[in-house]
């Protein structure tokens, strides 16, 4: 899941009447501090201004150029303040910059108040922050106010930036494959795709029959088949499944995967039932979990809006993600919730390699017409959970979090779910049934609502809702 190595633009502030020696000094700190959280940087050159910073409107203009001869080499742009710096330089450097900034600011230091010494970035802090508010340039803060490069504090805050940046920069554009119709049945899923597309979100869409034809023209022992049956049988015990109906599951992910090369697909939702089980006689759940182990955000029940959550914790976590039903309460505890989907979920979200059985809803009528449900139990760990809907011309997206609990579920508990431990967990249902939300929601892992809160609030403008 790990995307490429991050790129910092470091840029520095200046004041003629403050110590701007203290920038060499800075320049050193924000070099080692990028360098040590083990991302990469570019810095304008210490001899372009006076001490490599910005400061008259000039040397803004200077930056701002420097800027943009690398564009496209940088995911963000951490903005250094030493001392108490001039604005108006700030706003000519940064104001077409394009990606998320970062504003960071020295501490003082008892005892070293004196002239010489004494920074007063606290205070400029607000200079600078309330132009670019003026400005309407999007910027990022964080706790502290002001925070030493080289403290740990400021790792963190390195850390969430880049998880904001990746969010930001991977959700601003991104193609979104929808494979089959809207199932007749769940409304649940409607999505607007025009409303997509104003939020930088291309969907790609496919009629089902062209994958069951592709498919059925597929060969036995066609070198990609061969290839894709052998890699699905290490990824999960398939040792019950019967030999055919694991050969059409290679041939369903050989053509999906041509749908993700030919299309650049970055996320897609797929129409599992009932086609895919009435003809081709498979369910593709244990395809869909091993999509999104692979990094390819993926839901099931053509649930497009929840692949559009999936795809931003995925970017955020640098792990999979899982669409899951709102499925079950557990026992008497008002805060604790069976979360639970067929077998769509990651495996590296699972105790263990899940086990590949036939599908028990399908195989109740039509017995043999549901093999690939990836049965097993979701993990204890933190996790977020998010979804979201498209309405009047806005996506309107929750986040939230709580932890999978290592509370046992009985054996004969059907596909792979696990128990979420949320608090006041059903104020929030009835937060979530009264704005529409549908039955499912995705999860990522971690802790992530402050970072994607962020993330889609300061710069993708998304209609953010509260349900705490």
């Amino acid at each position: 899941m790990k995307q490429k190595k991050m790129r910092f633009a470091l840029c520095f502030g200046n004041r003629g009447f403050m110590p701007g020696e203290l920038i060499l000094g800075a320049r050193e700190d924000m070099v080692k501090a990028v360098t040590d959280a083990g991302y990469d940087y570019i810095i304008m050159e210490e001899e372009a201004t006076r001490y490599g910073a910005v400061e008259t409107r000039e040397e803004g203009l200077l930056y701002g150029e420097w800027l943009k001869k690398h564009e496209g080499t940088y995911d963000g742009v951490i903005f250094s303040m030493p001392i108490f710096v001039d604005e108006n330089g700030a706003i000519n450097a940064l104001r077409d910059a394009g990606v998320p900034i970062l504003m960071q600011a020295y501490p003082d230091e008892i005892g070293k108040m004196d002239f010489k010494h004494r920074r007063d970035a606290f205070c400029g802090k607000f200079s600078v922050t309330d132009v670019f508010y003026q400005y309407d340039i999007p910027f990022t803060v964080r706790k502290p106010h002001v925070v030493h490069p080289l403290t740990s504090a400021f790792q963190q805050n390195l850390k969430d930036f880049a998880a904001i940046c990746r969010v930001v920069n991977g959700m601003k554009r991104f193609n979104l494959g929808c494979i089959g119709a809207r199932t007749t049945a769940f409304k649940t899923v409607r999505f607007d795709e025009l409303t997509m597309q104003r939020h930088g979100i291309n969907v790609e869409s496919f009629d089902l029959s062209e994958l069951v034809d592709f498919v059925n023209k597929k060969e036995d022992d066609d070198p990609k088949v061969l290839e894709k049956e052998k890699g699905l049988m290490n990824y999960a015990d398939f040792s019950i499944m019967p030999e055919q109906n694991k050969k059409t599951l290679a041939k369903i992910s050989v053509v999906i995967d041509e749908y993700i090369e030919n299309y650049h697909l970055d996320a897609l939702a797929l129409r599992c039932w009932n086609e895919m089980e009435t003809i081709l006689r498979v369910c593709p759940c244990v395809l869909i979990s091993e999509l999104n182990d692979r990094g390819i955000p993926a839901s099931c029940e053509i649930d497009m809006c929840s692949a559009i959550t999936m795809r931003a914790m995925s970017l955020a976590a640098e792990e999979p993600t899982a669409c899951l039903d709102w499925n079950n309460n557990y026992g008497a505890d008002e805060n604790k919730v069976i979360l639970f989907h067929c077998g769509s979920t990651a495996q590296s979200l699972m105790t263990g390699k899940g086990t590949v059985t036939e599908h028990k809803m399908f195989a109740k009528n039509d017995p043999g017409s549901g093999w690939g449900t990836n049965e097993g139990r979701i993990k204890a760990m933190d996790m977020t959970f998010s979804n979201c809907m498209t309405e009047n011309g806005k996506i309107k997206i929750y986040f939230s979090e709580g932890k999978f609990t290592a509370d046992e579920i009985e054996d004969t508990y059907f596909g792979c779910a696990g128990v979420a431990e949320i608090p006041d967990l059903q104020n929030k249902l009835i937060r979530l049934a009264r704005g529409g939300f549908k039955h499912h929601t995705t999860i990522g892992v971690g802790h992530m609502k402050d970072i994607l809160t962020e993330a889609f609030t300061t710069y993708l403008h998304y209609d953010v809702t509260s349900i705490e």
